[in-house]
């Protein structure tokens, strides 16, 4: 499932600036969840590395830059639970639509892509997690990600694997 998020928030990693520090903390992100993606790194060397992406958020400089970075941020903690692979799905879709107020068909799109993007492994374990907003535990639970247009990206994404 890392694989899949990280994929889903490259795509809004476009939409990504801050000053060059931070730049280049984020393309570290990027370059150890791959690593992970891939087996060459463990849970336990990542979970600790999986914040640096949530204080790239604060740096951006517009909206949608840093729902790019949530993004990442949450595909770096699918090392910590597979659950943060909607969650980067999610904030890759908020991206896209605050990079484009005037196009509502963008998150949709971004939808269509991300679906069609997920191994046949993947979807098997993504159909594992509970409902959005359903556990009192978790990602998945009634936090931010059960809300808004968060909620919505995974509730679609849940009913188009199911």
């Amino acid at each position: 499932m890392a694989r899949w998020a990280l994929a889903c928030a490259e795509r809004a990693l476009v939409l990504f600036d801050a000053d060059d520090a931070v730049a280049a903390e984020v393309r570290d992100v990027v370059t150890r969840t791959r690593a992970y993606s891939s087996g060459q790194s463990t849970a336990a060397e990542e979970i600790t590395r999986r914040f640096v992406a949530v204080r790239a958020a604060g740096a951006a400089t517009t909206p949608a830059g840093a729902a790019a970075a949530r993004a990442l941020a949450q595909a770096a903690a699918v090392a910590h639970m597979g659950a943060h692979a909607l969650g980067a799905a999610a904030y890759a879709a908020k991206a896209v639509s605050l990079a484009h107020p005037d196009r509502p068909e963008a998150v949709e799109d971004e939808i269509r892509w991300q679906v069609a993007h997920l191994s046949e492994r993947e979807r098997a374990a993504l159909r594992q997690l509970p409902a959005v907003g359903s556990d009192s535990a978790g990602p998945l639970g009634g936090g931010l990600l059960s809300r808004g247009i968060l909620g919505t990206t995974i509730r679609e994404i849940q009913s188009r694997i199911s």
